[in-house]
């Protein structure tokens, strides 16, 4: 049972992106992942791929992952599966608060703009958060201490080499006006009053 929440939030996922990023791409193009440069684009390959092609093992065959498994209370998992579900509207909101600004890159687009409603009002980068809190909950679910210590990894990658590039092409792009929104935020949690 567990293997179909796994693909069945997975999938949800991945078609929310999907239709919002197709939906970006219609109405402000497409930003090509080559001009991150190649370092940046391996980098992103060996983070992405052993975590979305562990969930893709799980998904296909959980006994491909068993070595990994750890034992967890079936109420745990099925927990970890609403924080989940409870996820996916986060991340539609997110997408749509970005509207045509969506990109698969930390570079900025032609005629990109500086959000800061919806989401974007109090933190920084809610998608990451957003993404990164569905795939916990899915290695939570799929009790796979390997799909676990993969996010975990991700998250500290994203945090140390994603997000401050990312915030250099916006404070490059929109200057004083990106700065002072920075000061009023918290990068991936809203900053304490005071």
């Amino acid at each position: 049972m567990f293997r179909w929440i796994v693909l069945v939030l997975a999938a949800t996922a991945l078609a929310l992106s999907a239709f919002y990023r197709w939906r970006a791409y219609r109405a402000g193009g497409r930003i090509a992942r080559r001009l991150e440069g190649p370092w940046f684009v391996a980098f992103r390959l060996l983070i992405a791929l052993p975590l979305f092609g562990s969930l893709v093992a799980y998904v296909m065959e959980p006994r491909w992952l068993a070595w990994s498994s750890f034992v967890i209370p079936d109420a745990a998992r099925w927990a970890a599966a609403g924080f989940g579900v409870a996820t996916l509207p986060a991340i539609a909101w997110v997408l749509q608060s970005l509207g045509r600004n969506v990109s698969e890159t930390v570079l900025t687009k032609e005629g990109h703009q500086l959000v800061t409603h919806g989401p974007y009002r109090r933190v920084r980068h809610p998608l990451y958060v957003v993404g990164l809190t569905l795939l916990l909950s899915l290695g939570v679910v799929a009790a796979s201490w390997l799909v676990l210590a993969l996010t975990i990894a991700a998250w500290a990658a994203i945090r140390v080499l994603v997000i401050p590039r990312e915030e250099r092409e916006l404070a490059a792009r929109f200057g004083a006006e990106y700065e002072g929104y920075r000061r009023q935020t918290g990068g991936l949690f809203p900053r304490r009053p005071g």
